[in-house]
C-alpha cells in the first residue's frame, strides 16, 4: 500500500490532554482502517506551535514513543523535566506519564507511535 501525501488525515486538536494551545497532526496509519491491525492506535507527524502543549496523563495499556524531528522542548517524564531537541526519543511506557511542551521559538515536530501492550 502507498499511501501519498495529499490523501493523509489531518487534524487539528485544541487543549490536548489538558495542555495549551493545538497539536497539528498528520496520520500515517489510521485504527478506524485497521492499519495496526489492533496492535495500536497513532502513528502520526505532530507539530506543536511555540508555547503549545499535550498535558500530563497516564499511559494504560499502551505505551507512546516520540521522535523529535525539529525544534526543541520540555517533557514531564513521570514527575521528571527533562529538555529534549532534534534527534531525541521519549519514550512512555504502559503505567507510566509524560506531558510534552514547545519551550522553544520554532514549531516542534515530532512522530508519535503508540502501541498496545
Amino acid at each position: 500500500m502507498i499511501k501519498k501525501s495529499a490523501d493523509l488525515k489531518r487534524e487539528v486538536v485544541q487543549s490536548l490532554k489538558g495542555g495549551n494551545g493545538a497539536v497539528e497532526m498528520v496520520h500515517l496509519l489510521e485504527a478506524d482502517k485497521n492499519e495496526f491491525n489492533g496492535k495500536g492506535r497513532l502513528f502520526a507527524r505532530n507539530t506543536l506551535k511555540p508555547g503549545a502543549s499535550i498535558g500530563f496523563h497516564q499511559h494504560e495499556g499502551d505505551a507512546e514513543a516520540y521522535y523529535i524531528l525539529s525544534g526543541e522542548g520540555t517533557v514531564n517524564d513521570n514527575g521528571t523535566i527533562k529538555v529534549v531537541q532534534t534527534g531525541d526519543v521519549v519514550y512512555t511506557s504502559h503505567g507510566e506519564s509524560h506531558s510534552f511542551e514547545n519551550t522553544g521559538t520554532t514549531d516542534l515536530e515530532f512522530m508519535a507511535l503508540i502501541l498496545f501492550n
